[in-house]
């Protein structure tokens, strides 16, 4: 869906004479940039008439969370200590490649000295698990990337 207003965004920059357009969207940035510094804007004929396009590579998109296309995020719910298992000894709820479902426990937040069990929303694999065990954490802040089943 996002990549679909992005794709608005790009038309409405490609014609008109703003350079650059920068938004904020469900948390994530996303920066358009029309000619980038490195001045790799091109022509070339995409109909019988010749005209200026923006092509994939010229564009500079920033995302702030790192996700990718076809991912999904799980951040912290609240500021506290993540923890990745119940316990020191125990093993951890989940490890980076393995399959999750929606409402499976995958991590502890402890804050106020209350361990909060941390579930997945999505149904998926774990791509990336982006804090390590006792690493104090943000709310907000991005601890898994999962890709969708």
């Amino acid at each position: 869906m996002w990549q679909d207003k992005l794709k608005e965004i790009i038309k409405i920059l490609e014609n008109s004479s703003v350079n650059e357009i920068e938004i904020k969207f469900w948390g994530k940035t996303y920066r358009v940039v029309k000619n980038p510094s490195n001045n790799s804007a091109k022509q070339y004929d995409n109909n019988p008439g010749s005209h200026t396009q923006l092509e994939s590579e010229k564009l500079e998109v920033k995302n702030d969370s790192l996700i990718e296309e076809d991912t999904l995020e799980i951040k912290s719910p609240m500021p506290g200590v993540f923890y990745s298992s119940k316990s020191p000894e125990a093993s951890p709820f989940v490890n980076e490649g393995d399959t999750v479902k929606s409402g499976q426990v995958i991590c502890i937040i402890e804050s106020m000295k209350i361990m909060n069990e941390i579930e997945s929303d999505f149904d998926g694999k774990i791509k990336n698990i982006l804090v390590n065990n006792s690493d104090p954490v943000e709310y907000d802040q991005v601890l898994f990337i999962i890709e969708p089943l």
